[in-house]
């Protein structure tokens, strides 16, 4: 008699492990740590756009102490992204010529009752806030979307564990 193969493990629950191993430690990039390169972007864009960077970087800390920094995506045509992240990613934070950018993953799960979303409004999970030169967030509603994210993360992570343990 041919023995049956073993189940083949829960491909979301590997991916899962596998996503939050990544996203517990940091990512370094040439020996730098991920706070120490989002350090050096801000202080290298050294303009308005360093300024809200750093400013919006605080209010996340702010928000949730426990978020952890990471720095993604690097290629030869890109040197890499900020990221945020607690449990998956809260957001992400970029610059451009004339606009400071911060994603939230998954942005379309949350309310937004200061309506500070305005830009990626048509995706079914993707979410933005297009800061311009001289733009003020509402730090408390801003905050209150970061912990929004937080939650969300968690509950996602914590409805994935109780699946493994059944």
């Amino acid at each position: 008699m041919v023995d049956a193969p073993p189940p083949a493990p829960n491909l979301v629950l590997v991916i899962r492990s596998h996503y939050n191993a990544r996203m517990h430690k940091q990512v370094a990039s040439q020996g730098q740590s991920a706070s120490a390169l989002i350090t050096k972007r801000i202080a290298g864009l050294g303009d308005w756009r360093g300024e809200t960077l750093a400013r919006m970087r605080k209010l996340i800390k702010e928000a949730h102490p426990d978020v952890v920094e990471e720095w993604k995506w690097v290629k030869p045509t890109n040197p890499g992204t900020p990221v945020w992240s607690h449990d998956g990613i809260i957001c992400t934070g970029e610059s451009y010529k004339s606009v400071v950018k911060l994603t939230f993953a998954r942005g379309a799960f949350l309310e937004d009752p200061a309506r500070l979303f305005n830009a990626s409004l048509d995706g079914n999970t993707r979410r933005a806030i297009d800061l311009h030169e001289g733009e003020q967030v509402d730090e408390a509603a801003f905050k209150a979307l970061v912990r929004q994210a937080v939650a969300l993360n968690g509950a996602r992570t914590s409805k994935a564990r109780k699946k493994a343990r059944s």
